[in-house]
């Protein structure tokens, strides 16, 4: 029988697998004598241009990828055959079996082993998600993980593939809604056509449960969309169960936001506070969520804005006793000028001082006005709300019923950067230590939006609103420290 030879060069050498319009095959390239997989999607009666889409945004993906646990991209093709027109997208081979074919070859895994392949996984999502746009795979699962060359304890070389449910994050928001990943293993904001990379997360997580249960996640019980996995687990580390259920969790602003921040949970076995407060719904699929340790900002998120409201601080006692302290201490300066202008401006114009004396009083009050405004409008005493919607985004004041910006409105398109900042400066001269403070930046274009110190905010606070930030934008957060002029990257 003769062999079937693509496009004059790939000689198949077997079928690896087939669905409706398409196949894979492992083929030889006659040119380099390598094995080669060769995915091929055909143009019959049940084509559809969506899966042509994805094929082509999986090629122009892969070829822009470089990471030695991702197969690489080497040619794309369009071959004519006398009884048919396909596509084919060929990419460098990777010998072994998938997690699927282990665990249903009766293989186990022992808790080092399920971290080991955690964090080779989480390594690589890292790597995916900090590309600028980052790189959603949305469809991680068994079947598109595969081992080779294990060996002792080791749980072998891990390998993630198929990036055919691909999303990159520069796509823009509205247009069709495609579903795109697998039931179970697919993250809840998955099923509204959003995905973030915390959606990968979701997946890594529930194909670890697969590993400590033996269950696919679908033949679990679930309580209120979490996947109860932790009396099937066996003697499965606390930490362990309590990081995967932070991975699992069905909320998007409760689940861990990155594969770094989830890395470094994993390896340190930290304990987790997982749950953040949550109010009031303010609607179908909106709620208003506030930090622990009784934070009194408050978040609103839906698919539609995020907004973050920064409520004004009382002006309480303490503080009216400053300003009372401060207008006496200027009072004897204030009588001072009084009498002397009396003085100067009786002996110099034809009016009496009694008149003089009536037109400077009723002056005082007009010097006291600026103070008593810029002390009311300290952004402490403001109420502050920062809005992303699909269109801009908006920083405006809000004081005694009236409303202005307090920073100028962008477009949406134009954030670039989430940024978390650590400034490090000298309180005074004499001060030998320096201080450092954390402040949080939306960058749109030339505009910033910064929410630190000034606004009231602690550093908990800041983290926890840059991480909603993230995760609603699909930004990742860059670090930075400022010392003096200096700027760099953490």
């Amino acid at each position: 029988m003769t062999a079937q030879i693509l496009a004059e060069r790939y000689e198949v050498q077997r079928q690896l697998g087939k669905q409706t319009g398409r196949q894979t095959l492992l083929a030889r390239d006659m040119k380099t004598q390598e094995l080669v997989v060769i995915k091929q999607l055909f143009l019959g009666s049940d084509f559809e241009w969506q899966d042509l889409k994805l094929f082509e945004r999986e090629a122009e993906t892969l070829k822009a990828l470089s990471h030695p646990a991702i197969p690489r991209y080497l040619d794309y093709l369009e071959i004519d055959e006398p009884d048919s027109k396909s596509f084919a997208l060929v990419q460098t081979y990777v010998e072994g079996k998938t997690l699927e074919e282990h665990l249903k070859a009766g293989r186990s895994f022992s808790e080092s082993e399920v971290k080991e392949l955690a964090k080779s996984l989480l390594e690589i999502l890292n790597y995916l998600h900090e590309l600028n746009p980052p790189v959603i795979h949305r469809d991680i699962k068994p079947s598109n993980i595969l081992l080779h060359s294990r060996s002792g304890n080791s749980v072998g070389q891990v390998y993630l593939v198929d990036f055919g449910s691909v999303q990159n994050q520069a796509a823009k928001f509205g247009g069709t809604i495609t579903v795109i990943g697998t039931y179970g293993y697919m993250a809840p904001e998955q099923f509204g056509g959003r995905a973030v990379p915390a959606s990968d997360l979701y997946g890594l997580g529930a194909t670890v449960i697969y590993l400590v249960t033996g269950l696919h996640p679908t033949e679990l019980p679930q309580q209120d969309l979490r996947i109860q996995f932790a009396d099937r687990a066996g003697q499965l580390n606390s930490n362990l169960i309590d990081w995967l259920e932070w991975m699992t969790e069905p909320s998007l602003s409760k689940r861990l936001s990155s594969a770094g921040e989830a890395l470094r949970f994993l390896k340190n076995s930290r304990p987790i506070d997982k749950n953040p407060m949550r109010v009031q719904p303010q609607g179908s699929g909106t709620f208003m969520e506030v930090l622990p340790q009784a934070s009194k900002i408050k978040l609103t998120k839906t698919s539609e804005f995020i907004e973050i409201v920064i409520p004004s601080q009382k002006v309480g006692f303490s503080s009216i006793t400053m300003f009372a302290l401060a207008v006496t201490a200027t009072f004897p300066l204030l009588h001072y000028i009084y009498t002397k202008w009396i003085e100067i401006y009786s002996s110099q114009i034809n009016l009496s001082s009694y008149v003089i004396q009536g037109m400077l009083l009723n002056a005082i009050p007009m010097t006291y006005f600026p103070a008593i405004m810029g002390f009311l409008t300290f952004p402490q005493f403001r109420e502050l709300r920062l809005r992303i919607e699909r269109q801009q985004i908006f920083y405006t004041s809000h004081l005694l019923g009236l409303t202005w910006n307090y920073s100028k409105p962008a477009p949406r398109q134009e954030i670039c950067q989430l940024e978390i900042e650590q400034l490090e400066y000298r309180k005074d001269f004499s001060a030998k230590k320096l201080r450092r403070v954390t402040q949080m930046i939306v960058q749109a274009g030339n505009q910033e939006y910064q929410l630190g110190v000034k606004e009231g905010l602690s550093e908990s606070e800041i983290e926890w609103l840059a991480t909603e930030v993230s995760q609603w934008l699909g930004l990742k957060i860059i670090r930075t420290l400022t010392d003096g002029k200096k700027k760099i990257s953490m």
